[in-house]
């Protein structure tokens, strides 16, 4: 990813009080003072995965796993994310799986993974195939599978307003994507309680 030129915080904070006025606000009321320097501090958070790369979450792996070599799932995996195109929240679920080729990564690297590319602007497609791609490349396994499932505000809050609604994107790569028993397993153990 190219590198963008920062703005300032105070650049940042700037911008905010314009959208305060835009949105037919006053940013000198008693109770917007400090919200300039709120939004600027929480976007820092929301979108701390531009500061953050998966080779290095996923760069530690072990190769002492007694001979495992099937299917490891991590499910429910909680994520937000913000819709690239009106900047509101996408909610969901992300569901990884892996089959290893001689060694593992630590189960909480593949929540991290998903946290890294949630916390950008994204679609959800784009961010099925990027956490679906770096464990790939990265960790070189026989194959994997991803599934989101999640809510986008920006179809809830505004356009259409339909809460509830849900959308499901996957990637499978490898043996996963070879094999639909591999993709039947998954998506049955996904589904299990």
């Amino acid at each position: 990813m190219a590198a963008v030129q920062r703005p300032s915080q105070e650049e940042a904070e700037a911008a905010v009080r314009t959208l305060l006025r835009w949105a037919g606000e006053n940013p000198d009321r008693e109770g917007l003072l400090d919200t300039p320097k709120r939004v600027a501090k929480s976007y820092k958070e929301l979108f701390a995965g531009y500061e953050e790369n998966p080779e290095d979450i996923l760069g530690t792996t072990f190769e002492e796993v007694g001979g495992y070599d099937d299917l490891v799932l991590v499910k429910d995996i909680n994520f937000h994310s913000h819709c690239e195109h009106h900047m509101v929240p996408i909610i969901g679920k992300a569901h990884v799986a892996y089959l290893p080729d001689g060694e593992v990564v630590g189960l909480s690297k593949i929540a991290r993974t998903v946290e890294v590319f949630a916390r950008r602007l994204q679609t959800q497609e784009n961010i099925t195939a990027q956490i679906a791609n770096s464990i790939q490349t990265i960790l070189k396994p026989r194959g994997v599978a991803v599934l989101l499932e999640a809510e986008h505000m920006c179809m809830a809050m505004r356009g259409i307003r339909k809460q509830g609604s849900s959308t499901i994107t996957t990637t499978f790569t490898g043996e996963f994507r070879d094999n639909v028993n591999e993709q039947v397993r998954f998506m049955s153990l996904i589904r299990a309680s």
